[in-house]
């Protein structure tokens, strides 16, 4: 499962976790895609603490350091987590509601804008988790949103980033080969549509990389890009650096 957070969906997310927050759950968000898979977002899991996390998410964490600019930080968790360990932590999110929520819970340091909007600092840590990298929408922009991402480190910063290879969706033959549509489209861009309390969203576009993709557009971007941690469901941790 991963957390989408895209403009044209912010203020359902906002609505969906200011609800959730104020002790008004009654659903959850569901969620629609290109691959003909409907889903939902639990909104218990949007406010876990790091027990709840998957490992995942866990290692990113312990590996965080200096100052942490959160990305996509939704309700806070990671954000909260890092702050009480006394790291120098910002939340940022294009949601209304989810800064909203995070200020009550008690981050200190939030801003509510896009991250292709944002350039006013540097940092040593980068954080997109829940598979944040799927901000950049497709494989042709993930060149140039690397490079942004690059632009906000410090020397000696990281990006720590997971996503996952969605290649086990597709249809697999005897020889072990996978069946992928031929639309001229790499098979981890995807269009979503998210649905709560009957109103939905305009579609948008979200990326789903494999690792060595991945790995490719860093080194096209002068950067390098490890694999830190591997999921148990084709899903992964990655930290990227300059060179």
């Amino acid at each position: 499962m991963c957390l989408i957070i895209a403009k044209n969906m912010a203020d359902i997310l906002g609505k969906a976790l200011v609800d959730y927050h104020h002790g008004n759950y009654s659903e959850d968000i569901k969620t629609y895609s290109s691959l003909d898979e409907e889903d939902v977002i639990p909104l218990p899991y949007l406010f876990r603490d790091f027990d709840e996390m998957p490992k995942l998410e866990q290692k990113a964490l312990e590996l965080a350091h200096g100052k942490v600019l959160d990305i996509g930080c939704g309700a806070g968790n990671h954000t909260l987590y890092l702050q009480a360990k006394g790291h120098e932590v910002i939340g940022l999110d294009n949601s209304n509601g989810a800064i909203s929520v995070c200020r009550e819970r008690g981050i200190k340091s939030t801003v509510n804008t896009s991250i292709l909007s944002y350039g006013k600092g540097r940092f040593d840590t980068l954080l997109l988790l829940m598979n944040g990298i799927g901000l950049a929408g497709s494989l042709t922009n993930l060149g140039a949103f690397l490079r942004h991402l690059a632009s906000l480190l410090l020397p000696n910063g990281q990006i720590l980033l997971d996503s996952s290879d969605i290649i086990y969706m597709f249809d697999q033959d005897e020889d072990g080969g996978y069946w992928i549509p031929d639309n001229g489209r790499y098979y981890g861009e995807v269009t979503f549509t998210m649905e709560y309390k009957g109103e939905k969203s305009e579609p948008f576009d979200w990326l789903y990389v494999d690792f060595n993709t991945l790995q490719n557009a860093c080194l096209d971007n002068e950067l390098d890009c490890e694999l830190v941690f591997s999921g148990e469901h084709f899903d992964y941790l990655a930290k990227v650096t300059k060179r």
